[in-house]
């Protein structure tokens, strides 16, 4: 600052610390201390708010967010050490694909066909009826092709390309899908045996497959929460390729 300012010593100039001269000292007691640090050296992977629920259960009264603090000061102490990570459910190794490839960047859709985006939908409009609703959307004409099986197993989807390449009324060049093991297998194999680009979007990307993922919703208001059919498998069929 300028008041800070003194020509004959440059070290004025030099940044201070900011801190105030009365910093807020822990209100909580030993006690609490050695009651959160008990607690989570036998429940080694809770936090604040699971502990602060058991603290309750032994009268002691305090927050979460507290708990959070003394959590983190005992952390900063090294006092409480992190538990190992658990291996069991570590994330699998992802799965080597023999065909699908990420899209490139430099592939755009400029003409319809040149990607189809291919999803599946559950549907379960009555209890105790579960329907795999299979949607492929081009991205350009939007132009949708619908199907209803009992299952989404890869035997299906190879079954769905059938029926995707003959109502689409332009030639597919590449069909784009997410990781489900439905695409995999058959499906993938059937792909590389016609000659279609088959692209896999990275996990947890659904928004990468936005087109499908609105027709989807679109299906599901304006056809299943208003039909009045018994939800025979035959009859959808016929009566979404009619719709």
């Amino acid at each position: 600052m300028k008041w800070r300012y003194n020509p004959w010593h440059i070290e004025s100039l030099e940044d201070r610390s900011c801190r105030p001269l009365h910093v807020r000292q822990p209100t909580y007691s030993a006690e609490l201390i050695n009651a959160v640090l008990k607690l989570r050296k036998e429940y080694l992977r809770w936090g604040k708010d699971k502990l602060v629920i058991l603290l309750h259960r032994e009268q002691i009264d305090c927050s979460a967010s507290t708990v959070g603090r003394i959590l983190n000061r005992l952390k900063e102490r090294g006092v409480l050490i992190e538990p190992l990570p658990n291996h069991i459910s570590a994330k699998k190794r992802q799965r080597q694909r023999p065909y699908a490839v990420r899209k490139p960047k430099e592939y755009v859709a400029k003409e319809p066909g040149d990607i189809v985006e291919v999803d599946t939908l559950d549907v379960r409009p009555l209890p105790g009826i579960i329907l795999k609703h299979f949607t492929a959307r081009d991205i350009i004409s939007r132009w949708d092709v619908l199907e209803v099986h009992t299952r989404a197993t890869s035997n299906t989807a190879y079954g769905f390309i059938g029926t995707l390449l003959a109502r689409m009324p332009f030639p597919v060049k590449a069909i784009q899908v997410d990781g489900g093991p439905e695409f995999q297998d058959a499906f993938e194999r059937e792909c590389q045996r016609r000659g279609i680009k088959l692209f896999v979007l990275p996990p947890r990307s659904p928004k990468l497959n936005g087109h499908v993922e609105r027709a989807q919703r679109t299906h599901t208001e304006e056809f299943y929460e208003v039909t009045d059919t018994d939800f025979n498998i035959l009859e959808l069929n016929q009566a979404v390729y009619s719709n």
